[in-house]
């Protein structure tokens, strides 16, 4: 369900796995609160991810350390980089994606052309094997469902998306990467690869992340 990448004195680190819900339904524990119960501890969330999204994820251990980053996310304090696949040939290869958000059939978000509140990305991509494209992705804003609407607005979901119209796979490409952010005084840079997902293991997409996508916030991102 999850591991955990850091256990810091104000905040835990954990890497939630693809399928897995974040908060509790139908029954069974979410993440958030199999880790409390592994763990002993209360924990509060300050972000979260979708089912289908695996990665990185903030837990902060105390309610003054929650409110502190809840501060720090909505002065976009904290750095968030995610990797997606998808097939097909994007309408633009890199770019920024912006756009107001509103519910849609199905459970689905959609863009609008509007941008009285707009969801904010941005991203640059890159073929990693004949017909399929990585994207590295640095959101701005943080919208429900923000990425896996605006790949689906480049025609190009994310693989295994099903309810974008992500061509079926063994699980959803999405994948919280890397974050950054200064806490308390003290910077901090966290990373962790997918491990789940036959198409997150090529020769390709590993070149890539170790070379030209390694560092990030270096990047010359387009649309600033």
């Amino acid at each position: 369900m999850y591991r955990i990448i850091a256990d810091e004195a104000d905040f835990l680190l954990i890497d939630k796995a693809p399928g897995v819900h974040f908060h509790s339904q139908d029954g069974s524990a979410g993440v958030v609160a199999q880790a409390e119960s592994d763990l002993g501890i209360k924990l509060y969330s300050v972000h979260r991810l979708d089912t289908l999204t695996s990665g990185l994820i903030i837990l902060a251990k105390s309610s003054a350390a929650a409110a502190e980053f809840t501060e720090l996310f909505s002065q976009h304090g904290v750095q968030k980089y995610y990797l997606a696949l998808a097939r097909g040939k994007p309408k633009k290869k890199q770019g920024k994606i912006a756009g107001d958000m509103a519910k849609s059939r199905r459970s689905q978000y959609k863009l609008l052309r509007t941008m009285e509140n707009p969801a904010v990305t941005q991203f640059v991509s890159a073929s990693v094997a004949e017909g399929l494209r990585a994207y590295l992705l640095r959101p701005l804003t943080g919208k429900t469902h923000q990425l896996r609407v605006a790949l689906a607005s480049l025609g190009t979901p994310i693989l295994g998306d099903a309810l974008y119209g992500g061509a079926p796979s063994d699980r959803g490409y999405l994948h919280a990467w890397q974050l950054e952010f200064q806490f308390r005084g003290q910077e901090y840079r966290f990373e962790t690869k997918p491990s789940v997902g036959e198409e997150f293991t090529s020769e390709a997409l590993s070149q890539l992340l170790e070379n030209d996508w390694r560092a990030p916030s270096s990047l010359d991102w387009p649309g600033r």
